[in-house]
């Protein structure tokens, strides 16, 4: 109390917690979803790609029960019909597909290969990360020879002489990804275990008799899952555009199978007399790619320790 008998008023506005109304000792993982709740950007990002999916998902019974169409079916009476035709609603291609549900159906295809190898490639990013960054020596030397080799080649360039050689299908082509998509990550993960490999609590491990397996798989691998869990979005989203950029060339997953890649490839020829043709697979290559990001970045804010305290 001041001599006037009134506190004293405290000139600092006192901030904001970013984890105000969590428990105390709350996991980093209830932190990071609480972030992540309070983050409307991310959410919305998060909220349209679970929709894309669930849609691309239900492709075969939204294209028989409500469109009540065939994808691959053709019909030269009504090619390129315009936006908003009855029982089209939007419009068809050159050979009278309907294009809502090509679209649909192409989005099971450019989706799976791009969640299934970044889910590959960051899972042999990871494993490799952990053993050189802990090990060390000879196999560090080893994959790091690797890593700038297949760096020095341009991806593109090098993605593009495997597809026309192999001219590789959806399975085929994740592999390609995956095999070839690993580098970044090993690298981020072997810098954190080459960091965590020194701390403290690991040098307690292996005084009381812990197996580097344990070791690896229990204090080290689950410090390294937030920068993992990061790339992962941000990969999927670069393996996304990869696809779609094989395919644009015509080297990628080739028609009949649809991509949203090679449905732009296909329409490219079309622009001034269907122009939605080119406009929805672009559209919604370009929507899922940026909400990948922001979720990328999302999750890199939610998952930072450094921010944990501001708002």
């Amino acid at each position: 109390m001041s001599r006037s008998g009134t506190a004293p008023v405290s000139l600092v506005t006192p901030k904001l917690k970013a984890n105000e109304g969590l428990p105390a000792g709350s996991s980093l993982a209830k932190m990071a979803v609480y972030h992540v709740r309070r983050d409307k950007l991310t959410m919305i990002a998060i909220s349209i790609l679970v929709l894309l999916a669930v849609l691309s998902l239900l492709a075969p019974v939204i294209s028989q029960y409500i469109l009540h169409v065939d994808p691959n079916s053709t019909n030269g009476y009504q090619h390129m019909l315009p936006l908003g035709t009855p029982g089209h609603l939007l419009g068809t291609d050159n050979v009278g597909r309907d294009q809502l549900s090509r679209l649909l159906f192409a989005g099971q295809v450019s989706l799976g290969i791009a969640v299934v190898g970044g889910v590959l490639s960051i899972g042999i990013g990871l494993f490799l990360g952990v053993l050189t960054g802990y090990y060390g020596g000879i196999l560090d030397d080893f994959v790091i020879w690797i890593i700038a080799t297949l760096n020095s080649i341009p991806g593109l360039f090098l993605l593009l002489i495997i597809s026309s050689i192999l001219r590789p299908g959806p399975t085929a082509l994740v592999i390609v990804l995956a095999l070839l998509g690993w580098t970044f990550t090993t690298r981020l993960v072997r810098g954190e275990a080459l960091s965590l490999r020194e701390r403290d609590f690991i040098m307690s491990a292996k005084a009381v008799g812990a197996s580097d397996f344990y070791i690896m798989f229990v204090h080290i691998i689950p410090n390294a899952i937030s920068i993992t869990v990061v790339n992962l979005a941000i990969t999927i989203g670069d393996l996304i555009l990869l696809e779609s950029a094989l395919s644009f060339l015509g080297v990628g997953i080739q028609p009949p199978t649809p991509t949203w890649g090679n449905m732009l490839s296909g329409a490219q020829s079309f622009f001034k007399t269907g122009a939605h043709l080119v406009i929805f697979p672009g559209l919604l290559i370009v929507i899922t790619v940026l909400c990948l990001y922001i979720i990328g970045d999302g999750l890199r804010d939610a998952l930072d320790p450094t921010l944990k305290g501001t708002n």
